[in-house]
């Protein structure tokens, strides 16, 4: 169950990224961009910069659910265990929302992530019942994915999945 300030902090995320329930739908931000744009590219054939606030949110994020697989893939991850992941990625989420500070065009980008990252939060916490858990833990490592691909971020150890 989401606390008050965690609900708060879903608001803001929601708000500032310009989403509502699919990553792919074009949406204004906060930020000071034109429309984010519908699917994940490269910036010109390279991959986008990060910063040390989303590297180490990323990186957490990715601990967090490699740590996790396991018992995931065994079946045996609990419904408070999905919770707890999802409290976890939710929390980076935040952070990084917070304190990143990307460029325009490489901040659209990863809204798009996001959305893919929320998506998987809220089936982890059981919003698609619970037979959607698991598939919110495949939509989260997903997002980490198209992070690897898309952003650059020295020393990043993909999820095997």
């Amino acid at each position: 169950m989401r606390t008050e300030n965690q609900a708060r902090v879903w608001a803001l995320v929601l708000l500032a990224c310009g989403f509502v329930a699919e990553p792919t739908v074009a949406a204004s931000s906060a930020h000071d961009h034109a429309a984010a744009p519908v699917k994940l590219q490269l910036d010109a054939g390279k991959k986008w910069t990060t910063d040390t606030p989303l590297r180490q949110a990323m990186t957490n994020i990715r601990n967090a659910v490699d740590e996790s697989l396991p018992a995931i893939h065994a079946g045996k991850f609990s419904a408070a265990e999905y919770d707890a992941l999802a409290a976890k990625v939710s929390g980076e989420v935040s952070y990084m929302v917070g304190n990143c500070k990307l460029q325009p065009a490489a901040d659209a980008q990863l809204h798009l992530i996001i959305a893919h990252m929320l998506e998987g939060v809220a089936a982890m916490e059981g919003k698609q019942g619970d037979d959607g858990r698991q598939r919110g833990a495949v939509d989260v490592v997903g997002a980490l994915n198209d992070y690897n691909m898309y952003f650059d971020h020295p020393g990043w150890v993909p999820v095997k999945h």
